[in-house]
């Protein structure tokens, strides 16, 4: 066995630097490990929104969450709203964590199917403590002394400064051994007998060689794409939006512990509330809407001036069909895009980097290793790709002619058959470690008006004054719950607060 070196991450920003962070913590000076970055290269860097999984990236690192928050002008987020998307005028949230509580052998959502078919049930809202909290504007982290009660329940995850977050893990990295270098990559060496890298070549012609390569440059995919050749998964036929404008704008007092998504007509706009501004984007088709038109929407629909000018972006979502190949790892958007609209691009970089690590071959590289890190992330970012998907799906938007093509388009056979088994008996299952959980399915089936044509059979087992009591008990728990936390911007205030 050959034991690794070093290792060069090619690209700073979030991915090169959650990537260098986390190896020196965990590797803890066993490797050489170099992020070479240019200031000249700009990164895309706006207001980011996480799911809960960045806290056990945070908890590898042994990071204070309160310092973390100040140090990126963070704020909470116990989910995202989605406004326009089943139909204009409609609006739903999709929040972490638990929905109600189980009853016997069923789940909760069995109970309100039947009572929503006799015209007795209530906002489904009103069945998670993160999304009743979330209508409310209303936060305070899980208290886990509190045994069952739904205050120990609460899920969160963060918005943060992307660029700030990049700042604060490379001198995290940095404090722990990466040595960063300043400068352009200009040439990639390949070895002659077997085409892996060997070495780099900077612009003021100093050369690098190392073990492994990670490739964190982007869209460009400097390693992955352009030395070594790897395809792209071209997944637009399904997510047909290709580009963004982003701008920031000024704080609003509607600081709110959410993200929130609504539907436009050829796309879609994040709304991303930090401590210090709001980040604002608009994702759309450029089949459908021109970026003039798609810049005049986005200005339009702020809630705060402008502080920056606009800025574009060109993705095509899909994947690379290899994201390790040879001696080289992409990580983020050099090995695939898929946008933001469920927030997980920081967590495809998160569970990247640990897949690499679990799997970390000596400099022998085995085919064996390589394969399996392919099968897992493969399964991770189709089962991504078609919870997104669901979201374009499931409209009766008849409006555009982009919401028109969503609505009608094939999907792919993996989610037309979780929908089908939905809409028989609202029964829906997590396959594997698939990333969103069987409550996220729900909500987001049930919020864009999926009402599946019948229920639980072993939901008749109880009357329709159990299923009225049992329903009114967890929405009356909740709803006592909700009234006695701390607004938003109070928690953060007192636990938080970023400098000026």
């Amino acid at each position: 066995m050959t034991p690794i070196k070093r290792i060069l991450i090619a690209g700073g920003g979030s991915s090169g630097w959650m990537t260098a962070a986390l190896l020196a913590r965990l590797f803890q000076g066993l490797y050489e490990i170099v992020l070479v970055e240019s200031e000249d290269i700009g990164t895309i860097g706006v207001g980011e929104a996480t799911i809960p999984a960045i806290k056990k990236y945070n908890e590898l690192l042994g990071l204070d969450e309160n310092e973390f928050m100040a140090r990126t002008q963070g704020s909470f987020k116990l989910g995202i709203q989605f406004v326009d998307w089943w139909k204009q005028g409609q609006s739903y949230i999709h929040g972490f964590g638990v929905i109600g509580q189980d009853w016997e052998w069923l789940r909760m959502h069995h109970y309100w199917l039947k009572a929503h078919a006799q015209g007795r049930a209530g906002d489904f809202a009103a069945y998670s403590i993160n999304t009743a909290a979330a209508l409310e504007n209303k936060f305070v982290r899980a208290q886990t002394q509190m045994g069952d009660s739904p205050l120990s329940q609460i899920a969160h995850a963060f918005h943060f400064d992307a660029s700030l977050f990049a700042r604060f893990l490379s001198a995290y990295a940095q404090e722990r051994g990466v040595r960063r270098r300043e400068g352009k990559i200009v040439d990639v060496t390949l070895r002659a007998g077997d085409g892996f890298i060997d070495s780099v070549t900077l612009d003021d012609g100093e050369v690098i060689g190392a073990d492994l390569f990670v490739d964190c440059s982007g869209f460009r995919g400097l390693f992955i794409n352009q030395a070594l050749g790897v395809g792209f998964e071209d997944w637009s036929h399904w997510l047909p939006c290709d580009r963004a404008v982003a701008v920031p704008c000024e704080r609003s007092e509607n600081f709110t512990p959410y993200t929130r998504s609504t539907a436009h007509g050829a796309g879609w706009q994040w709304r991303i509330p930090l401590q210090h501004r709001t980040g604002n984007g608009h994702v759309y088709s450029s089949q459908f809407i021109d970026d003039a038109e798609a810049e005049r929407v986005l200005l339009a629909n702020l809630d705060g001036a402008p502080r920056a000018d606009p800025f574009r972006v060109e993705f095509k979502a899909g994947k690379r069909k290899q994201l390790w190949h040879k001696n080289c790892v992409a990580i983020g958007l050099a090995g695939g895009f898929l946008e933001p609209l469920e927030s997980t691009s920081l967590h495809l970089v998160q569970s990247g980097i640990i897949r690499m690590v679990r799997l970390l071959p000596d400099a022998g590289f085995d085919g064996a290793t390589i394969a399996e890190f392919n099968r897992q992330t493969d399964f991770e970012y189709e089962r991504i790709r078609d919870f997104i998907i669901l979201h374009y799906k499931a409209t009766e938007r008849r409006d555009t002619p982009f919401w028109d093509y969503c609505r009608t388009m094939e999907v792919p056979d993996t989610l037309q058959r979780k929908l089908d088994l939905w809409m028989a008996n609202g029964r829906i299952f997590r396959e594997d470690e698939e990333l969103f959980a069987e409550e996220s399915w729900i909500q987001v089936l049930l919020g864009q008006g999926m009402i599946p044509r019948g229920h639980d059979p072993l939901v008749d087992i109880k009357s329709d004054a159990q299923i009225a009591q049992y329903l009114g008990n967890i929405a009356a728990v909740i709803g006592k719950c909700v009234a006695v936390m701390p607004t938003h911007a109070e928690y953060v205030a007192k636990t938080c607060p970023a400098a000026a």
